[in-house]
């Protein structure tokens, strides 16, 4: 008779044998259980921000601390053009989810923190004036545009600085995290005029280091360079160029990235406020109006370009 090798087995050897078996397997259980949890927080980890606004009746927004007209500080309350839009777009929120209202928390972001604390989930929507192009798009969502901008900087008018190439050897403020810092480095490179680019957090620091002539000029989109010149002491001081950096870009409302289903309602959202008309009055009132807190006027009639945006609002892909 042949006999297995676990017949030959002694039943100390079974013993030892069967105890190492029961541990392999309590090792498998433990190697497995962590993999099927990090599996179970990827598909939890899904952004569903409509579910959680239903749930509990507040929605988060970014806005700005100083980025006239669109979303600005004034006696400690958020205000400006994007953040009226927005306020608007979460009425018409609260009736597609049924709620009698949805209570607004804002948080203070800036250009160097509003992709960090919108991916890390801190806030749902930013309001206020961040351009939509394909970098982004790869880390965050947006809306339908509410505006179209292009690159320009301003200068003292005393400077008689007119064109890009007047910048050469010039110390030039930009903000950080800014598209506008990503096309001066990019002309400064390819056109070698040895700018020397003095970075700041804030739009506001960098209009004035030209007043104060710690740089000749700053570069940044041409609607917020205005806003600056607007609330500045002496308005008829400065000058934007008419060189642009870019061609026209639109700005979009900062969104999750993913979720399709928010994403959807706040664009019907938009195409009900641009089909009634109301953001013809919105536009009216931020840009063409006196606004606070010292009465500073855009004076700055709607483009055909952004008309085009408001009579067939599409999602901007290029």
């Amino acid at each position: 008779m042949i006999r297995t090798a676990s017949a030959r087995m002694t039943p100390a050897r079974r013993r030892c044998r069967g105890v190492m078996a029961a541990l392999l397997s309590m090792v498998a259980m433990i190697v497995a259980a962590p993999l099927s949890a990090g599996k179970a927080t990827a598909t939890d980890a899904a952004p569903d921000t409509l579910e959680k606004i239903r749930e509990t009746g507040v929605i988060r927004i970014g806005h700005r601390q100083s980025e006239p007209p669109f979303s600005y500080i004034v006696n400690e309350e958020p205000t400006g053009y994007s953040l009226e839009l927005c306020s608007r777009i979460v009425d018409l929120m609260a009736e597609r989810l049924n709620l009698p209202k949805i209570k607004i928390e804002y948080l203070v972001v800036s250009s160097a923190t509003r992709f960090v604390m919108m991916r890390s989930g801190k806030i749902d929507m930013e309001c206020a004036a961040t351009t939509n192009n394909a970098e982004r798009r790869k880390m965050v969502a947006f809306s339908f545009p509410h505006f179209v901008t292009a690159t320009r900087f301003v200068s003292l008018k005393e400077a008689k600085i007119q064109k890009i190439a007047d910048l050469a050897g010039r110390s030039v403020a930009a903000t950080t995290g800014t598209v506008n810092l990503d096309q001066l480095n990019a002309i400064n490179r390819e056109r070698g005029l040895n700018i020397s680019i003095l970075l700041n957090k804030e739009n506001a620091e960098a209009f004035s280091m030209v007043t104060s002539g710690k740089a000749s000029a700053f570069v940044m989109d041409d609607i917020l360079l205005a806003g600056q010149i607007a609330a500045a002491t002496n308005p008829e001081a400065y000058v934007l160029s008419q060189e642009t950096f870019s061609r026209p870009e639109p700005y979009g409302i900062l969104l999750p990235l993913g979720d399709t289903a928010f994403k959807e309602a706040v664009n019907e959202s938009i195409r009900t406020i641009y089909a009634s008309g109301e953001i013809y009055r919105m536009y009216e009132k931020w840009f063409e109006q006196p606004i606070p807190p010292k009465g500073q006027n855009m004076k700055l009639p709607m483009s055909p370009e952004l008309r085009a945006v408001f009579d067939t609002p599409e999602e901007y892909k290029e």
